[in-house]
């Protein structure tokens, strides 16, 4: 598989854009200074992701981080500098999103399944062990993660899902997510979705968050997903679209073969999640036997407004 790595040694976690990279000095808890790659790699003809990677000779095992919408790789930033003293951390784009590809309709339809595909090839292609590899997935990343160990058991060592709807339960999302799993309703958002980019981008993180909750997100990520929502013919919104109209049909298989499901499961969620309700995280964690953290205080972006937790439950499952 073709590759290409813009690499960086020492205390430095890099954002990278299809042209440049900009550095920002970091440094991990343990003290350790992480060294950070973003590039592309190619999953097969014609299908490249762009990662960053964090790498530690020392490494107990291997996280993989996946976002969700309207992300890019970069909203793992505090996350990845949390893991990286102990731990070898990857994260890319989905195709759609932030540097990585966005196949025309007709070759890839942006279905979870077909993310899921993607998931699979990922870790082969980047050489991860599975028995020592841990995957973090939120959002749009849950479903895709799931359905891609139904049919690889040994896909991951523990997968942890958050704030996702990994059932056909539309009174537990929020409105605007309803409106994407049905018919004409559907056409519109993607046109509102697209039409709104900006507030979208601005307001998504902490839509419906008490004034004390708000936070911050870094330059850095808010310029990353401005310069990759319009990448090419298909826009992150077009994505995300796309995927919805695939969403229910992915989410009843999962249901009805939620017991071939046998990899390790922890749930943390959100419990403040105006997007998909905590009683979605509840009923899955019930009904797959996980483990389940509800977050106190905290919205549909875990990772994004409290990262320390995120870090804190990622590393109870690991060595």
């Amino acid at each position: 598989m073709a590759k290409r790595i813009l690499k960086v040694t020492g205390a430095a976690l890099l954002a990278a854009s299809a042209s440049s990279l900009a550095a920002a000095p970091a440094s991990s808890p343990a003290g350790a200074s992480p060294q950070a790659e973003v590039g592309f790699v190619e999953i097969e003809p014609g299908l490249s992701l762009r990662r960053m990677v964090l790498r530690n000779p020392k490494a107990k095992g291997t996280v993989l981080l996946l976002h969700g919408f309207p992300e890019t790789l970069f909203a793992w930033e505090q996350v990845s500098l949390g893991l990286a003293g102990e731990f070898e951390v990857h994260a890319f784009d989905w195709p759609g999103f932030g540097q990585s590809s966005r196949p025309a309709i007709g070759t890839f339809s942006y279905a979870p399944r077909d993310y899921a595909t993607v998931l699979a090839k990922y870790i082969e292609t980047a050489a991860i062990d599975p028995s020592r590899l841990t995957i973090y997935a939120t959002d749009i990343a849950g479903l895709p993660a799931l359905l891609a160990a139904i049919d690889r058991p040994d896909l991951a060592s523990t997968i942890i899902v958050g704030d996702f709807a990994p059932f056909d339960r539309p009174n537990f999302m929020h409105e605007r997510l309803q409106r994407l799993k049905a018919g004409p309703a559907s056409d519109e958002a993607r046109v509102q979705l697209n039409a709104n980019r900006d507030e979208t981008l601005a307001n998504a993180f902490t839509r419906g968050l008490a004034a004390d909750a708000r936070f911050d997100l870094s330059a850095r990520f808010k310029a990353d997903m401005a310069s990759g929502w319009g990448q090419g013919q298909l826009t992150s919104a077009d994505a995300f679209y796309h995927y919805y109209s695939h969403f229910t049909r992915d989410q009843e298989f999962l249901e009805t073969n939620l017991q071939r499901l046998t990899t390790p499961l922890k749930v943390v969620w959100g419990a403040e999640d105006i997007y998909i309700d905590k009683q979605m995280g509840i009923e899955f964690a019930r009904k797959a036997k996980a483990s389940l953290t509800l977050l106190a205080g905290v919205g549909h972006y875990a990772h994004l407004q409290s990262p320390g937790d995120v870090v804190a439950e990622i590393r109870a499952t690991l060595p």
